[in-house]
């Protein structure tokens, strides 16, 4: 997908987030900015990838104040605040165990995103009122047809945290049996979940993790490791969590592939392109 005019001050505002996550150096921090001011000078148009631009970005922060997980914090408390939520998101599916409803979870999930939202805003009560949403879109009839149609999917996972709840959905895959395969990132970058946070989530106990051969914000087809294009080609069924990947995926052909978009619509600039309404969770076949 590429950027919109809204995109500019949203690169800067992330870049003031993970410039305060990095370093204390208020003169370093000033250097820093200078560099992104002139990057994006140079490579801000109408054509320009916004999850590339954003890889870059957060890879100047990382490599000039030498911290290479700047969001390190705010993943653990993503971890916490899901799993705070985790006894009544099993309460609601004790009541209701349909796809429909695992899905949703999977979805709320998506919230906790630290690149999306400000560090500022109440996630706890954003999370506590979604519980209460209907999805805005929900092709859940053909999302099940090809869960009944394909015997493995690879499953692009996106924010830890978010993974606390997709492990519930993915379980509730496996009764259909359905073989399931993780991409993680290979590096940190933002809120993104990697190897070691996807084993401590415990999801290698419903498939193979796999490592997409790079640290970029969401899906960089031109980014991906040789190992993990094979991988994506292999498979026809693809589920796609967070606006990241939606981003990326929406650049390359897919239309040998049945693949679902689960996520919430947390900029004006995706929910333009998707045609709904800011904060709407979204389950869609592209």
């Amino acid at each position: 997908m590429k950027i919109s005019y809204e995109c500019g001050a949203c690169f800067l505002r992330q870049a003031r987030e993970a410039m305060d996550l990095a370093c204390d150096d208020e003169i370093l921090k000033i250097e820093i900015m200078n560099d992104i001011f002139n990057f994006l000078s140079d490579n801000f148009s109408k054509d320009t990838n916004s999850n590339k631009t954003g890889s870059i970005m957060h890879n100047i922060i990382k490599s000039k104040t030498g911290c290479e997980d700047p969001y390190y914090n705010e993943k653990v408390q993503g971890n916490e605040i899901a799993l705070k939520y985790l006894p009544d998101v099993k309460n609601i599916l004790k009541e209701d165990d349909s796809l429909e409803t695992y899905v949703k979870i999977a979805i709320i999930g998506n919230i906790l995103d630290f690149g999306a939202f400000t560090l500022d805003d109440d996630i706890d009560a954003i999370i506590g009122e979604s519980l209460n949403d209907e999805l805005a879109i929900k092709d859940i009839d053909e999302f099940e047809n090809s869960l009944k149609k394909h015997d493995e999917v690879l499953y692009l996972v996106d924010n830890t945290g978010e993974i606390v709840f997709d492990k519930l959905l993915m379980d509730k895959i496996r009764e259909y049996g359905v073989d399931i395969t993780i991409a993680v990132k290979s590096e940190p970058i933002l809120n993104d979940a990697c190897m070691k946070d996807a084993v401590e989530a415990g999801l290698d106990e419903l498939g193979e993790i796999v490592e997409i051969g790079a640290g970029t914000v969401g899906y960089v087809d031109s980014e991906i490791s040789d190992e993990f294009r094979e991988i994506f080609n292999s498979h026809k069924f693809i589920i796609s969590k967070g606006m990241g990947n939606y981003e990326g995926l929406t650049e390359i052909d897919l239309s040998d592939k049945d693949i679902f978009f689960l996520l919430c619509a947390k900029c004006d600039t995706i929910a333009r392109d998707i045609g709904v309404d800011l904060k709407d969770m979204l389950l869609f076949k592209k």
